[in-house]
């Protein structure tokens, strides 16, 4: 629906779109200094600057339009300055709209050092101390010294709570000093809005907008709320004045507010906001998300090195990490400030995009219900809980798993009854990161390389997930039945997913090496570059994982809201929707040849010693058979003679990996014999030396084959193509 207005003519305002089961409007309109898109959040600029911004920091964000506030710049600069400067956009370097706000609100909140009567507001300058006179006539002089493209009459605020004769009175002012307005303005070119007042009493409401509606005035607001009344009176009355509002103007609701009060006003036909909690909120720490609203003073932000919000392309979230804010906030460092208002307000203007999208698109509603619950939600990712008394327990235990302290001084995990440990040398996170991350040049590999079809051409599938349309369903958790989905089947060829395996959960260092490693790159590279990841968990005792989650301090790994979830839920997503991690609990030997065919291979289960079913030819050819379909490696901490073995006759071509703390080397092992050649490490094939070794090895053959199969196994190891190749 387009409606261009006749009565109109200094904003030219159109009506672009109504949403259906909504009244929430789409509309633009021409200033003198740009055209504006509603809906539209102006950040509040008020002694013509925008707290901790700079022009440019706020374009970056996606400002259009900034308000600035008359009863401030009446006392300091002054008329004379934007006199000399020609007006606010030269003296602050600002070339887009400008809303002056005519200063009733601050006067109101003055109440002992101000008097109001018929003429004006009489107060004390709180720079001077001398006494100023602000009539609707002087308002609207000042306004347009500082040139602004949007005035606003002077109006009597009172609380929203005060009985109804206050109200009426207040609102009778309102309308006279409107008129004055009105006349103060002459043949000026900038626009001009009256202000809804009345109170919390509905039939005031409803009298003030049919009264202001009827006079000239080039958009209309509602005036004198979030002073007092309750959320749902807010929203009860924001409905009951847009009722009586024109459709053919502009409707601002002024002071208003979290981004769910926004949400809400929208859907009760509000064009325009403004309000300080972007920025006000930033300098406390706060930071709004699509996790939730965050707090970054807390110390578990200390050493988290993703951004604020994944889902969030801001300079703030592209450049630096939630620990580096977090450390500028505790430190009261401006720059934290700077950093987490500008990520407030791309996140505000990002809100105003979606909902003016989704009206265009003609499905607000159904927006409207889902974005109401995500607005409303706190940081899921580390819920703040009363802290409990720690019990003094040494070493802390669970089960058969407690946590041990290395000589070297970090932590790991010790199987009490088998005696091993989980990194016994090197520390976990370091572990993980050059065994399974680095070696597998995993950093390069999520770059998607598929991203155009042959012809240079965006495929389908992948248009809907940089757009965010499409997300691959985590399956059932726990259910080893459904381990396929019609995205599997349908979608994921054509986005070329990466597919790993984590066979040994653990306490989560591969796994959480895995996802720190893919949210550095998406940091780095941003959506429209990675491949979709599939991280699947294998994992039959949970009581390392949990041990571990309950002692972030000493496992650094665990400073990540995903653990906390895969014990829930059984499965994580990250924010972009480009990763999904999820637990397959159980025997790994159920899930082989359901699970989704794995590209890499994290092989981490204890030993052979204490998992020796794990460790058997047969196992490793299942996994060899059921990723006949595509390239795929397998990287495992063990180098021993066993393992190696096994997995040679399996059909895999073996390879020496990097060595890991005392470990001179490990193992890589490829289903396809070109890959080694490949691989960005050129990774080293076993070749007749190792042969040789083999042969002399007392623990040549498997303990599980009888006397009478050690030739035939000889012969399969002897004539492998590896060693046929290899000098």
């Amino acid at each position: 629906m387009v409606n261009s207005l006749r009565d109109n003519p200094r904003l030219n305002f159109t009506l672009e779109s109504e949403s259906s089961g909504s009244r929430a409007r789409a509309a633009t309109f021409q200033t003198l200094h740009g055209a504006v898109e509603t809906p539209i959040f102006m950040p509040v600029g008020t002694q013509a600057t925008v707290k901790a911004q700079t022009v440019e920091s706020l374009k970056a964000t996606g400002a259009q339009l900034l308000l600035a506030n008359t009863y401030h710049l009446l006392l300091r600069p002054g008329p004379l300055v934007f006199k000399k400067f020609g007006g606010i956009h030269r003296f602050m370097n600002w070339d887009g709209p400008v809303l002056t706000d005519s200063g009733g609100f601050q006067i109101f909140s003055l109440p002992h050092s101000r008097a109001m009567d018929e003429a004006g507001a009489r107060f004390k300058s709180y720079v001077d101390g001398k006494t100023y006179l602000l009539s609707p006539e002087s308002s609207i002089e000042m306004q347009q010294t500082i040139g602004s493209d949007i005035m606003m009459v002077l109006d009597q605020c009172i609380h929203s709570t005060a009985p109804y004769p206050e109200a009426q009175a207040a609102m009778d002012l309102t309308h006279r000093w409107a008129q004055r307005a009105l006349n103060a303005r002459g043949d000026s070119r900038a626009a001009l809005f009256g202000i809804v007042q009345g109170g919390g009493h509905h039939e005031l409401r409803k009298a003030s907008a049919e009264i202001l509606r009827a006079l000239p005035f080039d958009g209309l607001a509602i005036g004198g709320l979030a002073v007092g009344e309750t959320h749902a009176e807010r929203y009860d009355l924001t409905e009951r004045v847009t009722e009586h509002l024109p459709t053919h103007r502009p409707r601002y609701l002024m002071g208003v507010g979290t981004p769910i009060d926004i949400l809400e006003a929208v859907h009760r036909g509000v064009d325009m906001f403004d309000c300080t909690i972007p920025t006000q909120l930033a300098q406390r720490g706060v930071a709004f998300t699509s996790h939730g609203k965050l707090q970054l003073r807390r110390t578990v932000h200390k050493f988290t090195e993703e951004s604020v919000d994944a889902g969030c392309d801001c300079q703030s979230c592209r450049h630096y990490s939630r620990a580096y804010i977090h450390h500028l906030i505790k430190s009261d460092e401006l720059l934290g400030w700077h950093l987490l208002g500008m990520h407030n307000l791309a996140f505000y203007h990002r809100l105003m995009r979606q909902m003016r999208e989704r009206i265009l698109a003609g499905d607000f509603a159904a927006y409207y219900r889902q974005k109401r619950r995500e607005l409303m939600r706190s940081d899921e990712d580390n819920p703040a809980r009363p802290p409990k008394k720690a019990k003094v327990t040494h070493p802390a235990r669970l089960g058969d798993y407690e946590l041990h302290r290395s000589v070297q001084g970090f932590y790991s995990l010790r199987q009490i009854s088998s005696g091993e440990i989980m990194h016994s040398v090197t520390a976990p996170s370091e572990e993980a990161n050059k065994l399974y991350v680095e070696q597998p040049a995993l950093a390069s590999r999520l770059i998607n390389k598929r991203s155009h079809c042959a012809a240079g051409v965006l495929t389908p599938a992948l248009i809907k997930y940089r757009k965010g349309e499409v997300q691959p369903p985590l399956e059932t958790p726990f259910n080893g039945s459904t381990l396929t989905s019609a995205w599997s089947t349908t979608n994921r060829d054509n986005v070329d997913e990466l597919v790993i395996w984590d066979v040994g959960l653990g306490a989560a260092a591969n796994a959480m090496a895995a996802i720190h490693c893919f949210e550095k790159r998406y940091k780095d590279n941003g959506r429209d570059d990675l491949r979709p990841v599939r991280l699947l968990s294998f994992e039959r005792d949970l009581d390392p994982l949990i041990l571990a989650a309950s002692h972030p301090d000493c496992l650094p790994h665990m400073r990540h809201g995903a653990p906390s979830k895969i014990l829930a839920h059984g499965g994580w997503r990250h924010a972009s929707g480009l990763l999904h991690w999820q637990l397959l609990k159980g025997d790994f030997r159920d899930y082989i040849d359901s699970a989704h065919v794995p590209d890499i291979i994290f092989y981490d289960p204890f030993s052979y010693k204490t998992d020796a079913e794990l460790w058997t030819g047969e196992i490793f050819a299942r996994i060899f058979t059921r990723c006949a379909a595509k390239p795929a490696e397998i990287y495992t901490y063990s180098a021993s003679t066993a393992v190696r073995v096994a997995l040679l006759s399996a059909g895999f071509f073996v390879a020496q990996g990097v060595g890991i703390g005392p470990k001179s080397e490990t193992t890589i092992a490829f289903n396809r014999a070109e890959s080694a050649g490949q691989h960005p490490l050129a990774p080293r094939l076993l070749d007749q030396k190792w042969l040789a070794r083999w042969r002399r090895s007392a623990a040549k053959f498997p303990a599980t084959i009888s006397q009478d199969e050690k030739a035939r196994f000889a012969t399969l190891i002897e004539n492998h193509r590896q060693f046929l190749t290899t000098v």
